[in-house]
């Protein structure tokens, strides 16, 4: 919906001068709400800070172009994975920036803007989510190729014997 676009990056402009405060209350909310998330990342939170704004950067400036945004999306999903980011974590990682926006951004958090981005990160994150679905799915597809047990009958060549793969 454009106007929901406008208003997230209208929002978004008033972030950015703020961006190092807002990255420490994201932080801080996020493993504030589920600290079992902490040890996902390093102790030293300033790089992963700037990749969160940038990150954000990148995908508010998508916002227009969802046949742009979605393969970032995804590649973004894919690429938490091997951090030990679980489907659960989508819900913490929302509540968080909501919040984040919400004290950040103070009156102008209206319930539009909170509508626009609630709507915004939803769609995202369920990108990211069927990415790593698809991903675990294939993998699971090659490891069951490679000779992994998965329960079909198997005749192998040479042999008329049928065997459990």
């Amino acid at each position: 919906v454009p106007e929901q676009i406008d208003l997230i990056k209208e929002s978004w402009a008033k972030v950015v001068p703020i961006k190092e405060t807002a990255a420490d209350l994201f932080y801080g909310r996020l493993f504030e709400l589920d600290p079992t998330i902490r040890p996902l990342f390093k102790k030293d939170l300033t790089e992963q800070k700037r990749k969160l704004v940038a990150m954000l950067n990148r995908i508010v400036a998508l916002l227009g172009d969802f046949g742009a945004l979605l393969p970032v999306a995804e590649d973004l999903g894919r690429r938490h994975v091997p951090y030990g980011v679980k489907a659960a974590h989508y819900e913490t990682l929302g509540a968080a920036l909501l919040w984040t926006l919400r004290t950040g951004l103070g009156s102008a958090f209206t319930l539009e803007v909170e509508a626009a981005w609630t709507t915004a990160y939803r769609t995202l994150a369920g990108a990211m989510k069927e990415a790593v679905e698809e991903r675990t799915f294939l993998e699971r597809g090659a490891q069951n190729r490679t000779g992994f047990k998965c329960g079909r009958p198997f005749v192998g060549r040479g042999s008329q014997e049928q065997s459990q793969v």
